[in-house]
């Protein structure tokens, strides 16, 4: 009996490897230590004269640089170690305006051959790579009050319509609607329009002097109901809003009733971070006010462009980018940049509604973004950083109503093309449906990463050399193809997690140790097979066939256990767990590959096709 392989099957094994070296490559070269200087504005451009800059200020300091870039918006000096990346840091920091945002980045230096075939090295978790950690916390009172506003708004549009006279309608502190009837008649009948339209309140009926009043408060079911959305659409959000902006695998989950963790790896600078993060912006639609308007119906506001310019508008919200199904960034019939709003089918038909009868009236488009403002003062003698959170409300736009809008329309008014895809992506993302603040913040060096790195590697090694040691000393020739065959299952493995963009964590490395103490075991089964078929006088090849062929029943049931496993631990867990699951599942993949197919080629390649006499497998031999 010949043991050989068809050619087809050759090329096959031949194909995966060369794919699997290729795609393995880009991580023999390490991401280079950088900082990047961003403009703290949408707005803000870094120039080749900003770069110049830095990089003078790097040079008085005797700081060598390796290599410097400059791309659309942001410019990037590469290092040469952690040390001088975190000085650098600092120097280029101060060499610079507050207009400007230095971080500290790793900077990929994979060959550009390699990227032009889409190779690129594994991306590392926080625990490797470094990054940043946010806890942040949503104000459940803020999302309680947008709710009961929109809800008040609402009412009062179905009370003008149903010719109802009344008066407030504001929301007061107690999560309640308060509105004020001059008789019987029209309060039976407001009450009877919201108890059949708006059954989450709880309904009223009191005197107040000679004002008869109709007092709405939220039930707690749906103040519960409320709550649980505004962190489910914020935690949404954040996810889209990390994705839209290119953070590579952040981690972004829910932590009990009010609380969301982000981790962004390789973002080093928490300042960049919170500005990905703390965008909280959103939009409100209002008629302008009419020169007659009564008293307490009408709020005062300023342009963000011109703080000295203001305009009065109706309390009364049309619609809130809660509404905006999508936004992109486009250019006017004069060249000016502009924002193209497609609201969805709610809000289209609030939009119509609100302008038809308003033609020739102008709409303001007023822009709400959230901040959190830290500043020292001097308590009890001691200087503390206190954080306060401000809301900060400016019209964008202003313009006349021509015709009845729908659930098309467009911003204009805007300042810049930067500004105009800022505020497309972050209406395209999802508005936050409640202001978030951070409670804490954490940034994990790369130096850390790096601790993390080499005590993992030198785990691998240790093991990998171990079992290449036992294999080599103990099976001899077979051991040796064994080894080769374990060496590309570690290439196959980084490879495949490489192509698939898979994250590297170090519950990961701990999943490539198991995977090469696992990898090994098919080896093991089929060698012994293969002795005690010598042992019991057959032949050497048919001892090769019967060896690979009989132990691949227990080499699959042991795997595909092994598979279910980390399928469920994929499923079930998160974070770390994850990274772990993902590695051993891929792990088993590559080794049953090179333990069943590419070792049985390599001893085809060294047996097959010849007259064998004897086999070097642990020193015992077979004649033919």
């Amino acid at each position: 009996m010949l043991n050989k392989y068809p050619l087809w099957k050759n090329l096959v094994i031949l194909f995966a490897l060369v794919i699997g070296f290729i795609y393995a490559l880009p991580n023999l070269y390490p991401d280079d230590f950088a900082v990047q200087i961003t403009g703290a504005r949408s707005s803000t451009e870094v120039d080749q004269r900003v770069l110049d800059r830095a990089t003078s200020a790097l040079a008085d300091a005797g700081i060598a640089i390796k290599s410097t870039s400059l791309d659309a918006r942001n410019g990037l000096i590469r290092l040469n170690n952690s040390d001088d990346q975190l000085q650098a840091r600092r120097l280029v920091q101060g060499a610079l305006s507050d207009g400007y945002l230095v971080a500290l980045n790793m900077a990929p230096s994979t060959p550009e051959w390699l990227r032009s075939l889409g190779a690129g090295p594994m991306k590392l978790g926080l625990d490797l790579r470094g990054g940043v950690h946010f806890l942040l916390e949503v104000d459940m009172e803020t999302a309680l009050t947008q709710r009961l506003d929109a809800l008040s708004s609402q009412i009062k549009r179905e009370l003008r319509d149903e010719r109802i006279r009344y008066r407030g309608g504001d929301v007061s502190g107690e999560r309640e609607i308060l509105l004020s009837f001059r008789d019987e008649e029209a309060r039976s009948a407001a009450f009877d329009l919201v108890k059949r339209q708006y059954n989450q309140f709880l309904l009223d009926e009191r005197t107040t002097g000679d004002q008869l009043e109709l007092v709405l408060t939220l039930s707690e079911a749906e103040v519960k109901q409320i709550q649980e959305y505004a962190l489910e659409q914020n935690l949404t959000t954040i996810r889209n809003r990390v994705n839209e902006l290119g953070v590579a695998e952040p981690l972004v989950q829910r932590q009990g009733a009010n609380r969301i963790i982000v981790e962004l790896p390789g973002v080093q600078d928490t300042a960049q971070a919170k500005r990905v993060l703390g965008a909280t912006a959103n939009l409100e639609f209002r008629l302008e006010a009419r020169p007659d308007a009564a008293t307490g119906t009408t709020e005062n506001y300023a342009f963000r462009d011109n703080p000295n310019r203001t305009a009065q508008l109706e309390r009364d919200v049309i619609v809130t980018g809660n509404n905006v199904a999508n936004a992109q960034q486009a250019f006017d019939e004069n060249g000016q940049p502009q924002v193209n709003i497609t609201m969805d089918a709610v809000g289209g038909d609030l939009m119509n509604r609100a302008t038809r009868n308003a033609i020739k009236r102008r709409m303001a488009v007023l822009f709400i973004e959230y901040k959190t403002v830290t500043e020292d003062k001097r308590v009890d003698g001691e200087i503390q950083t206190i954080e306060r959170r401000v809301e900060e409300r400016g019209i964008i736009s202003l313009a006349t109503i021509q015709s009845a809008l729908g659930a098309s329309f467009r911003i204009t008014g805007l300042d810049s093309i930067p500004e105009a895809s800022e505020l497309a992506l972050l209406l395209r993302a999802g508005s936050l449906a409640a202001p978030m603040y951070f409670v804490q913040e954490r940034t994990i060096g790369p130096s850390l990463g790096q601790q993390n790195i080499d005590a993992g590697m030198m785990s691998i090694a240790l093991g990998f050399s171990l079992v290449l040691a036992y294999m080599l000393l103990y099976y001899r020739g077979f051991g040796l193809i064994a080894n080769v065959a374990l060496t590309l299952n570690l290439m196959l493995l980084v490879a495949c997690m490489s192509i698939l963009s898979a994250t590297l964590t170090l519950p990961g490395i701990a999943g490539i140790v198991l995977t090469v103490g696992m990898a090994v075991d098919a080896n093991v089964l089929i060698f012994e097979r293969i002795r005690e078929e010598l042992k019991s006088g057959v032949p050497p090849q048919s001892a090769i066939n019967a060896g690979y062929s009989r132990a691949f029943v227990s080499i699959f049931d042991a795997n595909i256990t092994t598979l279910l496993v980390a399928i469920i631990l994929f499923a079930m867990g998160s974070g770390p767990v994850k990274g772990f699951a993902v590695t051993l599942c891929l792990g088993i993949l590559t080794s049953m590959f090179t333990g069943l197919m590419v070792s049985r080629g390599m001893v085809n390649l060294v047996y097959g096709g010849r007259k064998v006499e004897k086999l070097s497998i642990g020193g015992k031999l077979a004649n033919v």
